[in-house]
């Protein structure tokens, strides 16, 4: 079972590209993110494999990191998320802006992904939310979805900044930050200090 390549880049294609190890061209389908980060053609790139085995077909997925893999790996473990889909989502997210969208429930940030509906991104949130756990993608304050849902002030301040325009995951991340400080914070303090947390990544 290949579990990684470090070859020189021969072809790279729309959703796939092409190492050449020793002399050998393995073409392994990846995210867009994957692609965008990979050296160009002639250059030594490395890849993190997850290969599936079929009656009429030898797939290889590649992956820039350890941690895009394991996202791939964990979601194609949703009902109804194949391969193809998978490789959308983490063309849309890196690792991190997933486990945030996940963690925060935050179904509309799945809108832009193609072929991903509104009962796609319901049963990845609820498949996952509470396994969805990226080595390495999530900050030390992320706030856990069971804790959000235990404490009224940090859910009901989560709402108000979506309410005011803020997207669900950059609402949550902002109080997820707060809250880790001070998690006795009244909810008009943490709506006030959210509001200065994300005026200022402007």
């Amino acid at each position: 079972m290949i579990r990684k390549l470090k070859g020189i880049i021969d072809t790279i294609d729309t959703n796939s590209v092409i190492v050449d190890v020793g002399g050998v061209g393995y073409n392994a389908f990846c995210s867009s993110n994957t692609l965008r980060n990979l050296p160009q053609k002639g250059e030594v790139a490395t890849l993190f494999i997850e290969t599936h085995v079929r009656e009429d077909h030898i797939h290889l997925y590649g992956f820039a990191s350890a941690e895009e893999k394991q996202a791939f790996n964990l979601l194609i473990k949703v009902n109804g998320v194949g391969s193809k889909m998978a490789l959308s989502i983490l063309s849309t997210f890196n690792p991190q802006q997933l486990t945030t969208a996940i963690a925060s429930q935050d179904k509309a940030a799945f809108k832009s992904v193609s072929g991903v509906g509104p009962k796609i991104a319901e049963r990845i949130i609820t498949e996952l939310k509470d396994k969805f756990s990226i080595t390495g993608s999530v900050d030390s304050f992320t706030t856990s979805p069971t804790k959000i849902a235990e404490n009224n002030d940090i859910a009901d301040a989560i709402a108000a900044l979506v309410s005011l325009g803020y997207s669900r995951s950059d609402a949550y991340t902002a109080i997820s930050k707060i809250s880790s400080i001070n998690d006795n914070m009244p909810v008009d303090l943490l709506i006030r200090a959210g509001l200065k947390e994300l005026g200022s990544r402007r």
